[in-house]
């Protein structure tokens, strides 16, 4: 009896995990397949229907030069690393002082971060947009940065967990010696916060990467496109070339996905570590 039920529980699990991998590689290979096509292909061909010749790079040359991708691998670079650099500071020092310090007040600050996550961003763009446009942001670089710059409470948490796995004995002996508060923390503290840091910075930037909205919104300008708006291009009122916005996601697609797979570990582990004191 036994056997039969870990029996049952073994193929259930491992038919889950077919289920989900299929409808994780699915939409890719889609995408994949239709980058290789022509437009009268495309129309004609179901989704996973092979392309006929495999050596179709037009796709990728016109969705590449017309689309002034090189561009907007630039701007969104210098996006990604000033505010994930700016928020992974930021969060770092929240957890900090939330976790080392007690003070009155501090439940109330953590309850305002939770607060924030429940309400949704959409009933705040008014507000923030006209709170970025009174800074003269509108239309600049820095207007997405403020905004990725807001500390995202996951990050803190992910902080506060590793904080608590470091004895509160390091930053005594450092105070001993004569060391301050923001001398502990960039010294002792930053430095043994490193897998939580690969964790944050890698999530936070991915989320930044494939980020449309905030971009489209507040950077409407032709030279300050970012690699997901630079792809609205091909969609028209008359048509949208599918097949070249495909290749234009693959486009961008390659870069992050070969940093997640050499950083996956990192990611794994800061997640397994931060749900454990």
């Amino acid at each position: 009896m036994y056997k039969l039920k870990y029996g049952t529980a073994a193929v259930f699990k491992y038919a889950t995990l077919l289920l989900g991998a299929f409808a994780a590689l699915v939409p890719i290979a889609v995408v994949f397949f239709a980058s290789f096509k022509t437009n009268k292909e495309y129309g004609t061909s179901s989704p996973l229907t092979l392309p006929d010749n495999w050596l179709n790079f037009a796709n990728y040359s016109k969705a590449f030069v017309n689309g002034n991708m090189l561009l907007g691998f630039g701007n969104t670079i210098f996006i990604v690393v000033v505010s994930i650099v700016g928020a992974t500071i930021i969060g770092a020092m929240i957890a900090f002082v939330l976790n080392r310090f007690r003070f009155r007040g501090r439940q109330l600050m953590m309850g305002a971060f939770l607060l924030a996550t429940l309400i949704p961003s959409v009933t705040t763009q008014v507000a923030t947009f006209r709170i970025i446009d009174f800074f003269h942001l509108v239309d600049t670089r820095f207007a997405p940065i403020l905004l990725y710059l807001g500390t995202d409470i996951i990050a803190v948490y992910i902080f506060m967990q590793f904080l608590d796995s470091i004895s509160d004995s390091l930053d005594e002996s450092a105070m001993l010696d004569g060391a301050s508060y923001f001398t502990i923390f960039w010294r002792i503290i930053l430095p043994l916060l490193a897998p939580a840091i690969v964790t944050v910075v890698i999530v936070k930037g991915v989320n930044i990467y494939n980020d449309f909205y905030t971009p489209f919104l507040y950077m409407p300008s032709e030279d300050l496109q970012v690699l997901s708006t630079a792809l609205f291009k091909f969609k028209g009122p008359y048509g949208s070339q599918w097949e070249v916005i495909c290749a234009g996601i693959m486009i961008t697609i390659i870069p992050i996905l070969l940093i997640f797979l050499s950083l996956q570990k990192y990611i794994y582990n800061g997640f397994a570590q931060g749900s454990v004191k």
